[in-house]
């Protein structure tokens, strides 16, 4: 293997210093929405995965709504919280409507579920995922914005909302703008997958400066992670 040169290493420990503050101002991000938290707020995690996130919100005593399509992942989602009562779990992936949609996995999954179930998504058009005739599964597809206001008619408002859902969060978020429904959550985080869809980068750039544009960041943060 051909040795890096020394731009290739600065490049590449530029991009490791980079992940690791995102990770690091997201850690800190999650402690102050711990901090906020009360028993009984209701919060969503969507594209909870293995229930890394799920674990610290249902520990605050809020009722935690947690969404996961992949087969696999659900598995030990289910395994670590089917026991927890104020953690409800959804085999479903969230967009702007009801029904079925297919779930395409990344290419390495069979080598490591573990690490690709993360990269699981109901997008076409993603970097590294199986888009091979057959190679999808059919999940179901759970009406966010719907399920949303049904929630604040309930409980008033959402404490909470983390998104993390592999590209789906484009037009997802893009409703929420449209429709308002930001104003009925206190707080909303959501990680964007412009890298990994090159092709809506666009459309991402326009979803920043129009949210950017109407809400803080500590109202609706992009950014995470």
């Amino acid at each position: 293997m051909a040795e890096l040169s020394v731009e290739e290493e600065l490049a590449k420990l530029k991009r490791r210093q980079a992940r690791n503050m995102r990770h690091a101002h997201a850690q800190g991000l999650m402690q102050g929405i711990l901090s906020m938290l009360r028993p009984g707020d209701v919060v969503l995690d969507c594209g909870a995965n293995v229930g890394a996130v799920t674990g610290p919100l249902a520990a605050t005593g809020a009722d935690v709504h947690s969404y996961e399509p992949d087969p696999w992942a659900f598995g030990v989602l289910s395994s670590a919280f089917a026991d927890t009562p104020n953690v409800t779990l959804h085999n479903a992936a969230v967009g702007t409507s009801a029904g079925a949609i297919q779930l395409m996995r990344a290419d390495n999954f069979d080598k490591n579920p573990k690490g690709a179930s993360v990269k699981s998504t109901i997008v076409t058009g993603g970097r590294r995922i199986d888009e091979a005739e057959g190679s999808a599964i059919e999940v179901a597809l759970v009406d966010l914005p719907a399920t949303i206001r049904e929630l604040v008619r309930n409980h008033g408002e959402i404490a909470f909302l983390k998104m993390d859902i592999e590209g789906a969060e484009l037009e997802l978020l893009e409703t929420m703008l449209a429709e308002d429904l930001f104003a009925q959550i206190r707080l909303t985080v959501a990680e964007t997958h412009e890298k990994k869809f090159r092709d809506l980068a666009p459309r991402f750039a326009e979803l920043r400066r129009a949210v950017a544009e109407r809400y803080p960041a500590t109202k609706v943060n992009l950014d995470w992670i």
